[in-house]
């Protein structure tokens, strides 16, 4: 047996059904597509969210929220994260190219420090933004932060 002679259980595949080729076919007239309406003409394409005349519930519901169109977005980034990377590439300066590299960020994002995690080192750290916390937790630590 290879795949040149596969072929399906039999019974389990079927003719498909020939619509509109006459009334001595049983599937002529209107061609199981009903009287009159929208749906049994050519060309229907019903749209997205149409509920048959009714007003669509993205239309019942209201609008509500606000999009910041200002708003940055940062990369949260936590203390404990920059411990390990430092303790594990001995490093004593993390920046940003140290955690592109690290695969924790790519090109385009913006780094905010967080405070989550403890921090063992004293670690020059750059980054976009940082937390109060974390500002002081860098310092109590000795090291010393710089904002791009």
């Amino acid at each position: 047996m290879d795949l040149s002679n596969l072929q399906p259980a039999f019974g389990s595949t079927h003719r498909e059904t020939r619509i509109g080729r006459g009334p001595g076919s049983g599937k002529g007239g209107t061609s199981t597509r009903g009287h009159k309406g929208a749906k049994s003409r050519s060309g229907y394409s019903r749209k997205i969210g149409f509920e048959g005349g009714q007003m669509p519930l993205q239309r019942r519901l209201p609008k509500f929220g606000f999009k910041n169109i200002n708003r940055v977005e940062y990369k949260p980034i936590n203390l404990g994260t920059l411990n390990e990377l430092a303790a594990a590439k001995n490093l004593d300066k993390v920046g940003i190219e140290e955690l592109r590299a690290a695969g924790f960020i790519n090109r385009k994002q913006l780094v905010k420090i967080l405070a989550n995690g403890v921090i063992t080192r004293a670690i020059a750290v750059e980054a976009n933004a940082f937390s109060q916390a974390a500002q002081q937790a860098i310092e109590a630590a000795g090291g010393s932060i710089n904002k791009v």
